[in-house]
């Protein structure tokens, strides 16, 4: 059997670790062979592929990234998407593909595969919002370079006794926000699940303020005001229709130093909370996904996505877990009540 192998979206700490375990047990279990398709998405369509044999995989463990590049091209929106591909799976004798990706990548994997694509998905996102699956892996790399970052903050913070907003990625979840918020100990922290009022934040930072401590805000990048739009900081959008996101942070900000009439100033983590070696936790849940998707692909389970449900790996069908992000419930954001404004 051939098996391509492909990562799609944006980077994500894990991913050589998912490429690393399909190929280590296709190859010395069933003796399949693998192609690597560059760049995603762009590189089915547009017939780009790499050799991907053990030697290619040793020592990419640690390495941040994907060795096959990736990128955000949607094949529904290309002429003729779907059938370039088909095109390339048989001008190279691909029997089966493992797509590793998020939400869109998985969502034209949905499609392939109810065009009659053989092909397994594994789930990867820093924002961990894919559904179907308890965590991602990226996830707690993310977390883990967020809750640093706010631990670093809260010193100058002190120092200059000034409100040091944190901008987190998170377009439609909290996740990243709500765990390094947490972990980090700040005083607020605003999700995009839940609109904010901006008379309440400032409440929380002038009580922080009054026990003669400065407050850290964290802010998902698609968390959004009471009654009031997104802040963008351009209109424009991808191919996958999804706008640009960065402009909370700055905003909200200005916001609390004119109201509280307190110097804040915004730090904004962006793509640094994706670059990096994986932890050594998304090191292991890839390899588990890894070794997973090559099993499905032999049981001939195909149009499903590997999961993490408890402690154990399973298989649901990729049609049910597109479409949707799973968001932070309002229950588990809630808990964390008691913390914010002290």
């Amino acid at each position: 059997m051939r098996v391509g192998v492909l990562t799609g979206g944006g980077d994500c700490p894990g991913l050589n670790a998912v490429i690393r375990s399909v190929v280590r047990k296709g190859v010395q279990e069933y003796a399949w062979e693998f192609v690597g398709i560059a760049d995603g998405w762009g590189g089915a369509v547009k017939d780009v592929t790499r050799p991907l044999d053990v030697a290619a995989v040793r020592g990419i463990l640690p390495l941040g990234g994907t060795i096959l590049g990736s990128s955000r091209t949607n094949p529904l929106r290309i002429d003729n998407g779907i059938d370039r591909i088909r095109g390339t799976l048989r001008a190279h004798g691909i029997d089966a593909l493992v797509v590793i990706g998020g939400e869109d990548t998985l969502s034209v994997a949905s499609a392939l595969s109810d065009a009659g694509v053989d092909l397994v998905g594994v789930p990867k996102t820093i924002d961990n919002d894919v559904g179907g699956t308890d965590y991602t892996f990226g996830f707690d790399t993310a977390v883990g370079i967020a809750t640093e970052a706010i631990d670093r903050l809260h010193t100058t913070a002190e120092s200059h006794k000034r409100t040091l907003v944190v901008e987190v990625m998170g377009r439609h979840s909290g996740w990243i926000a709500l765990h390094a918020g947490v972990a980090g100990g700040a005083n607020a922290i605003l999700i995009p699940e839940v609109e904010f009022d901006v008379d309440r934040v400032c409440a929380w930072v002038e009580s922080r303020f009054e026990i003669n401590y400065a407050p850290i805000v964290v802010v998902a990048e698609g968390a959004v005001p009471r009654a009031g739009q997104m802040v963008v900081k351009d209109e424009s959008r991808d191919e996958f229709g999804h706008v640009r996101l960065s402009g909370i942070g700055d905003w909200l900000a200005r916001e609390l130093e004119s109201r509280t009439e307190k110097e804040a100033r915004t730090t904004v983590l962006g793509h640094v909370q994706r670059g990096g070696t994986p932890s050594a936790y998304d090191r292991w849940l890839a390899t588990r996904f890894g070794l997973h998707a090559v099993d499905a692909i032999r049981d001939g389970a195909f149009g499903t996505m590997v999961a993490l449900r408890g402690t154990d790996v399973v298989r649901v069908p990729l049609a049910d877990v597109t479409g949707t992000n799973k968001l932070v419930p309002n229950k588990l954001y809630e808990e964390f009540d008691v913390f914010f404004g002290t």
